[in-house]
């Protein structure tokens, strides 16, 4: 019997096997694939070489150190896409259909917001005990490879991306401070310029943070250039700098709760600061959340700031006042 190219596919093409070939194009490689579904390589070497007979034409190919997919590929990777999308939205969908919040939630953090969104995601569960949070905490610009590739219910940035077409929504504010050592000589000056400030050593986060932009943004506009004295990988590892006495920095408040109580660093009085943002919870315009995300969702407008009041990496109260969105 003769089968049409449609029948064949249907035939001999899995979605494992398309499962696989995505992850090989997302993650650029047989070896990440394999450690990101938890598979053996050979058995994705296998998989891919399944389907790239079903297909008819090779998918990948090799450019240096890693794997691109051919021009077939890339309408392979787009199908597999579409297909693992629609079984996501399949499944939500017959949750739903009893109308019970449980299921898996897919939380995308950048790394400053790691001080209370664990605190949100607990007293979430607490209500929802059947949810089951993944929670991925990483710096900006793969938060917005992410949001790109669609691959989170929600996102939570500071920064709302200005080239992606997405709905961000502002449920807590967000207080940018500049710390230093308790034992800087500016911690006994007040109103300090900025011109002032721009002298000193800067600890700052990697090019592209969120945090980074606004301090950057703020001293342009006095056309002042920000000449960092150390780049550093985390707010984490910038505190420990600055309690160290090797320079100043601009934080969020809400990394800062426990440090300031115990006196291990100090907020300057600057000109023009605080900086008031706000913390968004951010998805692609288009997108269909889920019944547990459109709860999670709810939960952080309205309860979000209420929550974090009551615990230790929590905002300073009375931030909020006069924010800026």
């Amino acid at each position: 019997m003769v089968y049409s190219t449609a029948e064949n596919l249907i035939r001999h093409v899995t979605l494992r096997q398309m499962q696989i070939f995505e992850a090989v194009v997302r993650l650029g490689g047989y070896t990440r694939a394999a450690e990101d579904l938890h598979l053996t390589q050979p058995t994705v070497s296998m998989q891919i070489k399944k389907l790239n007979e079903a297909i008819g034409y090779p998918l990948l190919e090799q450019v240096g150190r890693h794997v691109h997919p051919t021009v077939a590929g890339v309408e392979v990777y787009s199908a597999a896409r579409d297909i693992l999308d629609r079984m996501v939205m399949l499944g939500e969908s017959t949750t739903e259909l009893g109308m019970v919040v449980k299921g898996p939630l897919r939380i995308a953090v950048i790394t400053t917001a790691k001080y209370f969104m664990p605190h949100l995601l607990g007293a979430f569960i607490s209500l929802y005990p059947e949810v089951e949070p993944i929670l991925k905490v990483t710096n900006r610009s793969r938060v917005l490879e992410r949001l790109k590739s669609n691959k989170d219910d929600l996102l939570i940035m500071g920064q709302v991306p200005e080239d992606l077409d997405v709905i961000a929504q502002p449920f807590v504010d967000n207080e940018l401070v500049v710390v230093t050592n308790v034992n800087h000589p500016l911690t006994k000056c007040s109103s300090i310029t900025l011109e002032q400030l721009h002298k000193e050593r800067f600890l700052m986060r990697e090019t592209g943070s969120g945090t980074r932009l606004a301090i950057n943004r703020l001293f342009a506009e006095q056309n002042l250039i920000i000449r960092p004295y150390m780049e550093l990988g985390s707010s984490e590892a910038i505190k420990q700098a600055v309690m160290a006495g090797l320079g100043i920095s601009v934080l969020s408040r809400h990394n800062l709760r426990l440090e300031l109580e115990h006196n291990h660093i100090a907020v300057l009085d600057v000109v023009g600061f605080p900086l008031f943002y706000r913390w968004y919870a951010v998805y692609l315009k288009g997108k269909k959340l889920s019944l547990v995300s459109r709860t999670f969702l709810e939960f952080l407008l309205e309860q979000g700031k209420d929550m974090l009041q009551q615990f230790p990496y929590g905002p300073a109260v009375g931030i909020g006042s006069n924010s800026k969105t």
